[in-house]
Parts: C-alpha cells; sequence; structure tokens
C-alpha cells in the first residue's frame, strides 16, 4: 500500500528517486518494474507497480471495443504508457512528453494512491490540495455512502 505526500525533485534529466520506504515493497511485487501514464482526469501522472498496472490492463481490454469511450480511455491510458524500471539508485526517467503533460519541471510531489501514484508538480498539487479540502467542507458534499466511513 502506497500512502502519504513525498516531495520529490527531479534532475536535468528528467529522474526522480523513489522515496526508499517504498522501494522494498516495489522491488518485492514487480522488481522495480513500473508503469507510468497520464491520469484519466487530472493533470497529473499515475505510476504503478507492474502488478497493478497488469490489472488496470486486463479490466481495459474486457470493456466493450466498439464504444467510443472504451478507444478513447484506451488511447489516453494504454497509448501514453510507458514501461520503467528502478535503477540501481532506485531512480526512474519520467519521459519528456509526460512531463510536458502534468508540466513538471524541478518540483514535484509524488502522492500515494493505495495501490498507485500520482505525479504531480509541486505547486499544482498545493492548489489542488487546499481546493480539495474547502470542496470536501461544503455542506452536501459528500455522497450518502461515504458519510458511514468512520474515519
Amino acid at each position: 500500500m502506497f500512502r502519504g505526500a513525498n516531495a520529490v525533485s527531479l534532475d536535468a534529466k528528467g529522474r526522480l528517486a523513489m522515496p526508499s520506504r517504498y522501494r522494498d515493497e516495489l522491488d518485492s511485487r514487480s522488481s522495480g518494474q513500473l508503469v507510468i501514464t497520464v491520469d484519466a482526469v487530472e493533470r497529473c501522472l499515475c505510476v504503478y507497480p507492474l502488478d497493478e498496472w497488469e490489472v488496470i490492463e486486463t479490466k481495459l481490454r474486457a470493456l466493450p471495443s466498439l464504444r467510443e469511450e472504451t478507444r478513447r480511455l484506451q488511447r489516453l491510458l494504454i497509448g501514453n504508457a510507458v514501461d520503467l524500471e528502478l535503477d540501481g539508485s532506485g531512480r526512474f526517467l519520467v519521459p519528456p512528453r509526460l512531463r510536458e503533460h502534468a508540466r513538471l519541471e524541478k518540483r514535484a510531489m509524488l502522492v500515494g494512491q493505495l495501490n498507485k501514484f500520482q505525479l504531480w508538480d509541486e505547486d499544482a498539487w498545493e492548489a489542488v490540495s487546499a481546493a480539495d479540502l474547502v470542496a470536501i467542507q461544503q455542506p452536501g458534499a459528500m455522497p450518502d455512502e461515504l458519510r458511514d466511513l468512520i474515519l
């Protein structure tokens, strides 16, 4: 399980170091193999351990192929997916096209999302976090099924 928001820096080549607290799990689950792609909703990237990505691919493959919505989602997620591997220093390279999509420069946030990570530009992450906090506090903002969730 991946949780927490981690400030990370991209070097001049677009590499970033996976925080050490996640490396052992990534190594045992997927031998350090990752898949990175665009997020289907937010202007960030999603970084999956290979085993989790394979679950996503299986679900996408099972969708009806004649529906435009299915093809659109497949083009977006699979068409932008790039296989990565953690190097000996625990770093991985974020491809230039994906860095441009998420507007990543030097300062970024790697945010655990249980089965994957989101990779955000640091300023964009701060803005979306603040907006989420305000939105969730609005009356009626919480759906009924979440009201019973014990936190």
